[in-house]
């Protein structure tokens, strides 16, 4: 497993944006990363999956946003996530856009979304899901429990839930030749979490 420092080393992006907006940022970092430290205490024994989410994005942005709002505005703290949420989610979709336009990659990338979805969101990696039947062309999966809404709501910070709803939809919303449709999620919510990937 991680330690807290070896996990906040990774979120340079973050510290880049609370360093823009906070003249005591290395200071609030090292009490974030404390409180990561204790908040990975609290978890030690979470299945190897579970730690994919938990370990590289659910606690450490918990950590971080907790630390911001002792100091600052919730609003205020919910935007240093959400402004790097939205630049690397944006990032990550357009750089999918392009590979759309390669000869085939519609098809296959509809076709890896079920193994992708099985094995990176699936039972082992701490969601509960129902598997619609493979039709050509498109794919559908609703999620029933998630671990970003677990773990986010038992940390106190549900809302932060959202932002990883929406940065799907900027990873996934504006691929060329591909729809992607989802009428509600968990953390904004919905009882469920659907989706659907289909070629246009």
């Amino acid at each position: 497993m991680k330690t807290a420092k070896q996990i906040m080393k990774s979120k340079q992006p973050v510290k880049d944006e609370m360093d823009r907006q906070f003249q005591n940022s290395d200071d609030l970092w090292q009490k974030a990363e404390s409180r990561l430290s204790e908040i990975l205490n609290r978890y030690p024994d979470l299945p190897k999956g579970v730690h994919m989410h938990t370990d590289n994005y659910i606690f450490p942005s918990a950590a971080i946003y907790l630390t911001l709002r002792e100091v600052t505005s919730q609003e205020k703290a919910y935007a240093v996530i959400e402004q790097v949420g939205i630049r690397n989610s944006t990032a990550i979709g357009r750089k999918l856009a392009r590979l759309m336009n390669l000869p085939g990659m519609k098809g296959l990338f509809i076709r890896i979304w079920d193994p992708m979805t099985r094995r990176m969101f699936g039972q082992n990696s701490g969601f509960q899901n129902v598997f619609y039947p493979k039709k050509k062309g498109e794919y559908r999966m609703d999620i029933l429990a998630c671990p970003y809404n677990r773990y986010f709501t038992e940390l106190g910070c549900p809302e932060l839930t959202r932002i990883f709803c929406a940065n799907d939809n900027r990873i996934y919303g504006n691929l060329p030749g591909i729809e992607f449709r989802r009428s509600g999620t968990l953390g904004t919510g919905a009882d469920h979490c659907d989706f659907c990937v289909r070629k246009r």
